[in-house]
């Protein structure tokens, strides 16, 4: 048996999420299903993170094991062919037994894409925002973020983690060009929806609804019900997925391993 690491990317519109379920077709079960009939076994596979439902991924990595001797240019080339054109694989690379794609990561990178233009070739991928927004108090909430580690105020209802906590590495709004804003956000690990509730009441900071210290007890109460509305799905990407050593593949190392 050996294990092999995947790096891929996908535009999220018509999956479920990244990770497998009952009623909706993901991006998993596509892979799952891909892999199966190419190596004609049973083929499971385990992905750095997960992503809801219309959430894209420009740079997503997962591992799976196989019985199978596999040429990773002719399975990838392969994989390509067979795959809806919304996923395109980018490298398979051997990996060591024990690497694993979730737990081996230390950090993972989400990108939200805000406009202040109405655009027709950002609608799929950029929140249009009708009115004014003050960036600057907008960075100042951001950085407020550093100072905790219990998100359950962004939290979705009723997940099945054991905690809430997280690191946050990297929180700011920079901005594309005159009407285009991206939230970059870092951390160790990252709660269902949280980017998305982080964003969404970041956005009542720049509207002036509420204040800089507002936001701060807004995440010192833990209550999902006290935070902003989550934003839509269709602006968030996944766009980096970070190991010890070596680094990702696609910039610059073979392969993933631990350290």
């Amino acid at each position: 048996m050996k294990r092999y690491f995947i790096y891929l990317s996908y535009n999220g519109k018509n999956y479920c999420g990244w990770q497998i379920q009952p009623n909706g077709i993901t991006v998993q079960q596509r892979l799952e299903e891909s892999l199966s009939v190419l190596l004609q076994e049973k083929i499971e596979i385990v992905g750095a993170g997960r992503t809801d439902s219309g959430v894209h991924a420009s740079f997503m990595v997962a591992h799976f094991d196989s019985t199978k001797e596999i040429d990773s240019l002719i399975l990838c080339k392969r994989l390509n062919s067979i795959l809806p054109d919304d996923i395109a694989i980018h490298k398979i690379v051997e990996a060591l037994p024990d690497a694993h794609a979730r737990f081996d990561a230390i950090s993972r990178t989400y990108k939200y894409f805000v406009t202040t233009k109405k655009d027709p070739f950002r609608q799929d991928f950029a929140y249009r925002i009708p009115y004014m927004l003050n960036f600057e108090l907008m960075n100042e909430a951001a950085k407020t973020l550093f100072d905790y580690e219990d998100f359950t105020s962004f939290s979705k209802l009723h997940t099945d983690v054991k905690t809430n906590n997280c690191r946050i590495l990297h929180a700011e709004w920079t901005q594309e060009n005159d009407s285009c804003w991206v939230f970059t956000i870092r951390a160790n690990r990252f709660l269902r929806n949280m980017v998305r509730a982080i964003v969404g009441t970041l956005l009542e900071v720049g509207r002036g609804k509420i204040t800089v210290d507002d936001f701060r007890k807004i995440i010192e109460e833990k209550n999902r019900n006290v935070a902003g509305t989550s934003v839509p799905a269709h602006a968030l990407f996944l766009t980096d997925v970070s190991y010890t050593l070596p680094l990702n593949p696609l910039k610059g190392t073979l392969v993933c391993k631990r350290p």
